[in-house]
């Protein structure tokens, strides 16, 4: 069954492919012009778990090549007690940041080193500050990117995606975007000056940062492979985990909701012929 269904998925995501590069030959570009890939993630599926050693990485990979430009706001430094770090370990990541407070005794604002209850610091003062120094485009904070983008899934691949669980449209999309990058731009297709291709943006055919990862760009402590292809899946799940850092413990609870609710709807069965036994109908 399992394979019948990737087998529709993937005859469906060619299908939506070959359509929306047709559009854009034909007439208004439809964009991403390339669908999203849809990869194999540790935390897919009602009873998906994060990968910690995963996380790990992809954490290192933010802080060496992403955090430059992007802000992770909404993520405290405590939290990433979650990712297998001791509470020492945690207190010294976060000594390495600086972080604005006040104001003091006398009014005014300063700088001192964080603290785990503090949240990454934006790498700017400000949006405008953040735009002018990136071709005019404020990078965005990546705290709930994972969520807050992907691309919709047209019929028929959204009903399987009911039997399959897939939840990993956001993930997916912003895998293939760090991937996508490509010099082979086809004829169609105009990219403005002082932009880059990536047929898999959402919302055109090129965008301001250029690519952020290439070959041997972090070093992994573990052993593992040092590709673009696995930065990406890499900071790709940790941004998955600061989107939604509390998904295990959901689908647990879901799990035993949905238990408690069949035997309670077994129970219910029960009490209503034990009730109505003796009653004439």
């Amino acid at each position: 069954m399992k394979l019948i269904l990737k087998g529709f998925l993937a005859l469906s995501l060619s299908i939506a492919a070959v359509g929306t590069v047709s559009a854009a030959e034909e007439g208004t570009p439809h964009y991403p012009i390339e669908r999203p890939h849809a990869e194999d993630w540790s935390f897919a599926g009602p009873f998906g778990t994060y990968d910690r050693g995963q996380l790990q990485r992809g954490l290192k990979v933010y802080r060496e090549a992403c955090s430059a430009c992007h802000g992770l706001s909404y993520v405290a430094f405590r939290t990433l007690e979650d990712l297998g770090y001791s509470e020492a370990q945690v207190k010294t990541l976060a000594a390495e940041y600086t972080v604005m407070d006040g104001p003091d005794s006398a009014g005014d604002m300063f700088e001192r080193a964080g603290i785990p209850s503090d949240y990454f610091p934006s790498p700017f003062a400000n949006e405008e500050q953040a735009a002018a120094s990136n071709n005019g485009a404020a990078p965005p904070d990546l705290s709930l990117m994972a969520k807050a983008r992907g691309v919709e899934r047209g019929f028929p691949t959204f009903v399987f995606d009911i039997f399959t669980q897939y939840a990993e449209s956001g993930p997916d999309y912003v895998y293939s975007l760090l991937t996508g990058y490509t010099d082979e731009v086809p004829e169609h297709v105009s990219v403005p000056e002082g932009t880059y291709y990536n047929p898999y943006f959402i919302s055109g055919p090129a965008l301001a940062m250029p690519a952020p990862l290439s070959d041997g760009l972090v070093t992994y402590d573990d052993g593992s492979a040092e590709t673009v292809d696995q930065y990406a899946k890499d900071v790709t799940a940790f941004l998955m985990w600061a989107a939604e850092p509390h998904m295990e413990a959901r689908k647990k609870t879901g799990f035993v909701v949905l238990i408690f609710l069949v035997l309670f709807a077994g129970l219910t069965y029960l009490t209503k012929r034990k009730v109505w036994a003796d009653t004439a109908h």
